[in-house]
């Protein structure tokens, strides 16, 4: 089964809403006009219930089939925020507020999602519940935790979740995924070691902070070059390095490093705070120094189901002709929180060759609109098979 025809004829005012979405973006759970807009159309649509304000900005639709015997569930996900980025595209629609904007295609989950809740209110062929969720602060805020915290998957009695993010490289319109471990926990550090400050001219009389943290970011490396297992994946990144003094003759008395590190496993997530405490702790103390460590676990390892992944696969390749294997991706994604409480599986749709996410030249590609729309659609209706 090839994209599905409906998506064809819709596919110019789901684009209208994606540049419309592009052009207003909205960061972490400031989501309010997009909020607002997504559940003014679920309600249009004719959703059986819309609900505003789950997990602080979230947005939930429900919608049922021509039966519902079947008494199944499923939840079907798209992010609603943008980054705090200042965009570069020169697009027609490109982002009207400044240092904003859509650099990683959440304005096209929203629209493709709206555009399969669209079609999914107009057949309702299927035989079950339908509930589709559209989440606010995926980028660093946690809206997907925040989302559960609010009793998401209890309160709609959601028994499977699916979510799905366009990739840039993949031909547009394909897709890929992987079961197991997917994308990478993302823990954040800070870490600060104080001296002795003093003059520069002067260095006898003075705990250098500067060199021992310049040692300490050397000896991180250690961790994935000599502490972990070689067929492990562990990525650890200084990425601040600021020093209480900015003037060419003073040492400084204290120095601030920011990070992070990117897991696959709870074994090697647990292995790298353990190390890194140790590691600047012990490299301190050996220049006279001291180090206090802060690690904050941020978002956990985002697994798909074996069971979730290998439907989700059908269905793509029902719709797309084939499904490849995605590589292991060390970025983070908080629908890694609402797979921790439901089985489920996170796919990627090709974006086509474009800028990459996360950069001031990137735009969602339109053309992938079909193909995620019909995603949706198949998932529901193969899932939830009607009579």
């Amino acid at each position: 089964m090839p994209v599905k025809n409906r998506f064809a004829e819709l596919h110019d005012e789901i684009a209208a809403w994606r540049r419309d979405f592009h052009q207003h973006p909205e960061i972490l759970f400031e989501t309010h006009r997009t909020a607002g807009i997504v559940a003014e159309k679920l309600r249009a649509f004719g959703c059986d219930e819309v609900t505003e304000g789950i997990g602080r900005t979230g947005v939930v639709g429900v919608i049922r089939g021509k039966e519902t015997g079947s008494g199944r569930t499923i939840g079907l996900r798209a992010d609603m925020d943008a980054l705090p980025i200042h965009e570069t595209t020169g697009a027609d629609w490109a982002s009207k507020t400044d240092g904003a904007m859509h650099a990683c295609g959440h304005d096209g989950h929203t629209a493709m999602l709206l555009g399969a809740a669209r079609y999914l209110c107009e057949t309702r062929n299927f035989d079950g519940t339908v509930v589709v969720i559209f989440q606010p602060a995926e980028e660093g805020g946690g809206g997907g935790r925040e989302m559960c915290a609010d009793g998401l998957m209890e309160r709609w009695g959601i028994e499977e979740v699916y979510g799905m993010h366009n990739w840039p490289g993949v031909p547009v319109g394909q897709f890929q995924i992987r079961p197991g471990p997917f994308f990478a926990a993302t823990d954040l550090f800070e870490i600060e070691i104080e001296g002795r400050g003093g003059h520069a001219a002067k260095p006898h009389e003075t705990i250098d902070t500067t060199v021992a943290a310049a040692q300490v970011v050397t000896a991180l490396q250690t961790i994935a070059s000599r502490n972990a297992d070689p067929v492990g994946q562990v990525v650890v990144s200084v990425t601040s390095f600021q020093t209480s003094s900015n003037a060419f003759n003073v040492i400084p008395q204290k120095v601030h490093l920011k990070g992070t590190v990117r897991t696959l496993s709870p074994e090697m997530r647990d292995l790298a705070e353990a190390r890194m405490t140790t590691i600047c702790t012990s490299v301190a103390e050996a220049f006279g120094a001291t180090a206090r460590v802060d690690y904050l676990r941020n978002y956990p390892v985002m697994v798909n189901a074996e069971a979730q992944t290998d439907f989700a696969a059908e269905v793509a390749s029902a719709v797309a002709g084939g499904c490849d294997t995605a590589d292991l991706v060390m970025g983070g994604e908080d629908f890694a929180y609402m797979l921790e409480e439901r089985p489920g599986a996170y796919i990627l749709v090709g974006n086509g060759d474009t800028a990459s996410v996360h950069s001031p030249d990137y735009d969602f590609n339109d053309e992938a609109i079909p193909a995620g729309c019909s995603w949706w659609a198949e998932i529901v209706e193969r899932r939830l098979p009607a009579a």
